[in-house]
């Protein structure tokens, strides 16, 4: 779920990639690290923390040149230290490279295995410095086939830019799952994002997103850029950037995420409808799909639950603890507006059951008299091995409870989920799309 960017050719291009990350916060807000080249030299810097506390003007002064690659973290794989901090660099036979890596490496416990037995020195826990490693390694003459065999090496999620003194290389993984733009700059030189909100901030103009299993290469003194498909497409591209992950204002392969989220709402209507008072989401990312569901149904909008904008996103904390109390901190009803009413609350997912348990409480505390939660996405009953930190088996309420045991936990007068089908159609059954989490399917072995 990290947000990854690239900026080439731009005397700007460490300020347009601090722009971009700040855009992508949303995509992880635990670290966050951008490496720019002057053509001599790259340089690093990166800290835990948000965009805005990492980068001031004297560490954005440091980062000089006109490539850059930025980062922001939410760990799947890795611990919680500077060492898990991306880009991750190092001096190899060719040069330096710095990269940042979006996804999750399903073989990374076996390649790294294999590399420690043949003398590698890893820094850090996180998969990406399997791939640097690899490249390091190879015997290859030039780092454009260095690259190409360390990713035949390797199976799962990806989106990369790999970072030399003079080049920037640009990488999806054959599947596509997670999102990967190509736009280009009005002041100058190219930009790659993991999502098209980025380019908004920077003044770009969208070209196409990145295909899968293809690498775009940048060069210094090239004005275009070079593309080849390295590996053969098998576009299964992520459900959940559409339900939860991407911000509403992006696009993912032609789709519009604020768009598909309420058509998802309305195929709820059509499917679980429920006689109420009153529909309202969970904020913020029940708000699109509880438009849709009550321009469906016919039952009034309206923001019965207000969220405090200074909490970040509570899914993407790393512990349980901090999450409840986030859920505490972040939303509070108005009380005036729910006492005596029938309400539908809509939300994007149901994951721990935690949050939802929450919710239906202080609804019900604010005098709402029927509490029907819907849930604008299948139930989630499988973890997810590509990128998302959705925890195991044992902590997925849906793996082990029926609907109507989990209506019970968290005590609302009923309960329903859109069905996979309806989440097809909603999306367009043009594309295929990865539902691992919902169906099981882990295509990639």
């Amino acid at each position: 779920m990290c947000a990854i960017v690239g900026v080439f050719g731009n005397s700007e291009a460490s300020k347009i990639a601090y722009y971009a990350l700040f855009a992508m916060q949303h995509r992880g807000q635990e670290a966050t690290g951008i490496s720019s080249s002057n053509g001599e030299k790259i340089t690093t810097v990166k800290k835990r923390g948000l965009v805005t506390d990492v980068f001031d003007k004297k560490a954005l002064t440091k980062l000089k040149g006109n490539m850059a690659v930025g980062h922001n973290r939410y760990s799947t794989a890795g611990k919680e230290s500077i060492w898990d901090t991306q880009p991750v660099y190092a001096s190899y036979q060719l040069g330096k490279i710095s990269i940042v890596h979006n996804g999750n490496l399903v073989n990374k416990n076996e390649v790294r295995a294999s590399l420690i037995e043949q003398g590698a020195i890893f820094q850090s826990s996180m998969d990406t410095e399997n791939i640097i490693h690899l490249i390091a390694k190879s015997q290859k003459k030039d780092l454009k086939n260095r690259i190409i065999e360390a990713l035949d090496k390797i199976k799962g999620v990806y989106c990369l830019c790999i970072q030399s003194k003079t080049k920037m290389f640009a990488i999806r993984d054959r599947y596509g799952i997670r999102p990967f733009s190509l736009g280009r700059l009005k002041s100058g030189g190219y930009i790659v994002s993991s999502e098209t909100c980025a380019f908004d901030l920077v003044e770009a103009e969208f070209i196409r997103d990145i295909k899968p299993g293809e690498m775009i290469i940048f060069k210094q003194g090239c004005h275009e850029y070079e593309s080849i498909q390295i590996f053969e497409p098998d576009p299964h591209i992520c459900a959940f950037e559409y339900i939860y992950l991407a911000r509403p204002d992006s696009n993912i392969e032609g789709k519009n995420v604020y768009l598909a989220r309420k058509e998802m709402g309305r195929a709820l209507a059509r499917e679980k409808k429920v006689d109420a008072d009153l529909v309202i989401p969970v904020p913020d990312s029940g708000v699109s799909a509880a438009l849709g569901y009550a321009q469906e149904s016919g039952i009034p909008f309206d923001m019965g639950i207000v969220r405090n904008h200074y909490i970040g996103r509570t899914f993407i904390e790393p512990t349980q603890e901090k999450r409840d109390i986030k859920v505490k901190l972040k939303l509070s009803p108005i009380n005036s507006l729910l006492k005596n009413k029938k309400i539908v609350v809509i939300d994007d997912s149901i994951v721990r059951g935690t949050t939802a348990k929450r919710i239906i409480k202080i609804l019900k505390e604010a005098g709402a008299s029927e509490v029907h939660m819907r849930i604008a996405s299948p139930a989630i009953k499988h973890p997810c091995r590509y990128g998302i930190d959705t925890p195991s088996y044992k902590e997925l309420i849906s793996a082990n409870y029926s609907t109507e045991e989990i209506k019970e936990q968290i005590k609302a007068d009923s309960l329903d989920f859109l069905s996979i089908d309806a989440l097809k159609t909603s999306l367009g059954n043009d594309t295929n799309y990865s539902l691992a989490s919902f169906d099981g399917n882990y295509f990639i072995k």
